[in-house]
């Protein structure tokens, strides 16, 4: 696992400079989080699952929704799943309020150094536009204010660079949380090693973590990507600008796009389907779809944690995701014959599997393959291309 920067850097010698920076106290209270979660997910979790082995075999019939209402009722009627599910949701909870604090503290500083005098890119803000539902119906991750939250500021955008950090514990790329990205653009090489996109979409690109990584892989190529929050573009445009990437971000709902027919060679997307509805995932591939110029590829992203309803425990603990961090579509996702919805929107030569994770998409590793080799070491990748 990576560790948070050490205590002692400044602003200079973070990863870039527009992240929030603690204080000393600051640090001390996300690395109590960071640990808390560790100790929650690494310790009390297991327990929980040899726990729900146990009793799921004094259930019958398959993994349908009664059997795993049945392990629920069973597991509930054990106090330690009861406080492992109170801190799973505490520890979270903690997350953003100690981020936020942090990031509230030096606001006017953020701000500065959002304001680009000459900028490579841009960022399209509309305030008429109105987030899908599902976005509005809860918090996701328990962030307040959620995805599409917006006071005229990048606050909320700095809120979820620095706590995303904390929030994959490190292991998605440090500071930088980068590594899906690296790794979507990874897929795209790994099919096409002499892919040269001359345009590129990022859909639900969120603070640009991982649209930066397409811009850095492909300097010559016009980068765009597309959320429904326009504190979080605001920040993604400031963010990339100081990392050198020549981005265009809008807000826009990655289900239809204002963008014209056949304007892209590539377009892809990285754990958003998670946190859509199931048919929103259908409408994203049809917009991506749309969106391709013949022969162009659309690469989709999520984590590796797909399964078959047939494991009680493991169905239940998805119920659990959406409940208790809102995650609103955590079991659809996991669960979607990705091949066949590729297939209804129209898409060839698709290919489904896992892509093992990406420091830099220019330096591979170029494998793909039928099985995770873990959370962290790879990501379900699902990728077809347009005719």
């Amino acid at each position: 696992m990576s560790s948070l920067p050490d205590i002692t850097e400044g602003r200079a010698k973070m990863d870039h400079p527009l992240i929030a920076v603690p204080t000393h106290d600051e640090m001390i209270e996300q690395l109590f989080v960071r640990d808390l979660k560790v100790y929650v997910m690494g310790q009390l979790e297991p327990v929980q699952a040899k726990i729900a082995s146990a009793e799921e075999k004094t259930i019958d019939g398959n993994a349908d929704n009664s059997r795993v209402a049945r392990l629920r009722e069973k597991m509930s009627e054990h106090e330690s799943f009861r406080t492992w599910l109170a801190m799973k949701r505490e520890s979270q909870r903690q997350l953003w309020s100690t981020i936020g604090d942090s990031v509230e503290r030096q606001a006017a500083d953020l701000e500065a150094l959002a304001d680009i005098p000459e900028p490579k890119g841009s960022v399209r803000t509309n305030p008429d536009f109105v987030a899908p539902d599902y976005i509005l119906s809860g918090d996701i991750h328990l962030m307040p204010g959620g995805n599409a939250h917006d006071d005229n500021s990048l606050m909320q955008g700095a809120v979820m660079d620095r706590g995303g950090a904390v929030y994959m514990l490190g292991r998605n790329g440090g500071m930088l949380n980068d590594l899906r990205g690296q790794t979507a653009i990874a897929h795209a090489l790994t099919r096409f090693p002499d892919f040269k996109p001359e345009k590129i979409l990022d859909l639900g690109c969120g603070i640009g973590t991982s649209t930066v990584p397409a811009a850095m892989a492909f300097p010559e190529a016009e980068v765009h990507g597309v959320d429904v929050g326009a504190s979080m573009l605001r920040y993604a445009h400031a963010r990339a600008e100081h990392l050198g990437a020549a981005v265009h971000f809008s807000q826009q709902s990655a289900e239809k796009t204002d963008f014209p027919d056949a304007s892209f060679d590539l377009v892809y997307s990285c754990a958003l389907f998670h946190e859509t509805s199931q048919a929103a995932v259908m409408n994203i591939l049809a917009e991506s779809k749309r969106l391709l110029r013949p022969g162009g590829l659309a690469v989709h992203l999520e984590v590796p944690l797909l399964h078959d309803n047939t494991d009680a425990w493991v169905e239940l603990s998805g119920e659990l995701e959406a409940q208790y961090n809102n995650e609103p579509n955590w079991r659809g996702a996991l669960t979607a014959d990705y091949a066949a919805l590729y297939e209804a929107a129209g898409f060839s030569d698709v290919e489904i599997g896992y892509q093992p994770t990406s420091q830099d998409a220019r330096q591979g590793p170029y494998r793909f393959g039928p099985e995770s080799e873990g959370v962290f070491r790879s990501w379900f990748v699902a990728s077809g291309i347009a005719r």
